[in-house]
This record gives structure tokens, C-alpha cells and sequence, in this order.
């Protein structure tokens, strides 16, 4: 029997740098992250006391081996990129399911082949920059705009005064370009206009696959209610991407990546 609200791991998704490697990945072993304590334990104390300290982040995937050529996990992982990555778990794929998000670099590609015959792949990523960040879903998995659209709301349930990050996995495009940006209502738009998240556009995507990572003035009052809507000047024809975002609730502040 299962509680109420309690899930499985099945129906997850896993982007990497825009592109969708779900289907090739057997599991995702480890998903940590948090600060590093720091002791400052006094001599007049009688107990531990610390302080947060450096943010980090990690994420442990094993994969199959598919080399069918681009868009596979083989392809991704094998060429061992020295720059950062921006990887993308999607516990569930509905409007407000939760993404862990992270952006960082990829420390190894072991293989291990099991006894009874079969071939994994393990590979380390390891946060840079930003440490691991737990989001929620602003698109229902990989959506598909073929023009200009308003999404769908998610209720975040409170307004909050810290700010946001947001990330864009961008999977497919077709057109000139196409802009994504968030919007926020108090009242989903019933008596309080939708309006642009301040510093909550992305760069206008021109390509795919592509991500990026924005995060608004760490002081900015955010709404209850969010959306992303796509707009453009030139056109499009087809845009398949991925939004999460992450309201701080605390004031939240990062190194430079």
C-alpha cells in the first residue's frame, strides 16, 4: 500500500547541457549537497557550535553503454569535458515536481562490467561554482512552444524576499530565435497582472541543444505564482526546452563560477 504523497523513482528524467540522456541511464546512485560546516566552538561552550560554510554539490550516475552517436549518454560523458556541465534530475516530470540542479565538473567515465555480462558506466560530477541547487519544475518536463506562449502557473505557495535561480535546458529548436522568460502573480493572474520576473529572462535561444543559469538581485521580492512564457521577434517554429527554478526562502548567496 502506498501513503499518500509518496512516490517511486520510476517516470525521472536526467538533462545534461540540453540534452535528454533518461533513456540511457540505469540509475543516479548519489544526489548531495549543502555547505561545509565550519566549527567555531568557543572554550567557554559545551557544545559544538558552526557556522555554513563553502556550498558544494554532487551527483553519481551510472549509465549503459549506447554509442549510437549524438544525444546519448556515451557520447556525453566519454569525451570527459574539462569545462562545466549543467545537469538536471527530474524527480517526476509534472508542473512542481522537484529538479536538483547542478552545475559542474565531470570527474571521471569508469566502466564496470558485471558478471552477468552486462556494461555500466559510472560517472562522478562534481558541483562547481554554485553547489547543488533543489528546484521545482516551471514546465511539465520537455515542452514544446511551435510560437509565442503563456505556460501554465505553478503556486509556490508563499511569496518570498530573497530572489530566484532559474535554469533553461534547451533540447531542440527550430526558427530565429525564441526568448524565455518567467512571470509572477500574486493571485495567478486573477486581479494582479502577470508581470516579467525582474532579471528573470534568459538569452534569446538562437540553437540547441543549450543551457543556462540565471539567478535575479538576491533582495528581490518574488510572487506566489509563476510561469514561463516564450516571446520573439523574428520567429519559430518549434522549441522543445525544460525550466526550473529555486525561490530562496533564506538569503542565499554564491561563489563566482
Amino acid at each position: 500500500m502506498t501513503t499518500p504523497g509518496k512516490r517511486t523513482g520510476l517516470g525521472h528524467a536526467l538533462y545534461a547541457d540540453g540534452v535528454v540522456l533518461s533513456g540511457d541511464i540505469n540509475s543516479v546512485g548519489t544526489i548531495s549537497g549543502g555547505n561545509t560546516p565550519i566549527d567555531q566552538t568557543a572554550i567557554n561552550q559545551l557544545a559544538m557550535d558552526r557556522t555554513g560554510g563553502l556550498r558544494d554539490g554532487l551527483m553519481e550516475i551510472v549509465s549503459y553503454l549506447n554509442d549510437a552517436g549524438a544525444g546519448t549518454a556515451h557520447t556525453k560523458f566519454a569525451a570527459l569535458a574539462t569545462g562545466n556541465e549543467t545537469l538536471s534530475y527530474c524527480a517526476g516530470t509534472s508542473l512542481g515536481d522537484p529538479v536538483a540542479c547542478l552545475v559542474a565538473k565531470q570527474a571521471n567515465y569508469d566502466a564496470a562490467r558485471t558478471q552477468d555480462g552486462g556494461l555500466l558506466f559510472n560517472t562522478q560530477a562534481q558541483g562547481s561554482g554554485y553547489g547543488l541547487e533543489w528546484c521545482e519544475l516551471l514546465t511539465a518536463g520537455t515542452r514544446v512552444d511551435t510560437a509565442a506562449t503563456n505556460g501554465t502557473s505553478v503556486d509556490f505557495a508563499a511569496a518570498t524576499s530573497f530572489g530566484l535561480q532559474a535554469f533553461l535546458q534547451v533540447v531542440g529548436f527550430t526558427g530565429t530565435d525564441a526568448t524565455v522568460k518567467l512571470q509572477q502573480s500574486s493571485d495567478n493572474g486573477v486581479g494582479d497582472a502577470w508581470a516579467d520576473v525582474v532579471g528573470g529572462g534568459f538569452v534569446a535561444v538562437t540553437t540547441a541543444p543549450g543551457v543556462q543559469r540565471i539567478q535575479t538581485a538576491r533582495n528581490l521580492a518574488v510572487e506566489r505564482y509563476l510561469r514561463v512564457v516564450t516571446t520573439t521577434s523574428a520567429g519559430f517554429t518549434n522549441l522543445q526546452f525544460m525550466v526550473a527554478v529555486a525561490k530562496n526562502a533564506p538569503l542565499t548567496t554564491f561563489a563566482a563560477a
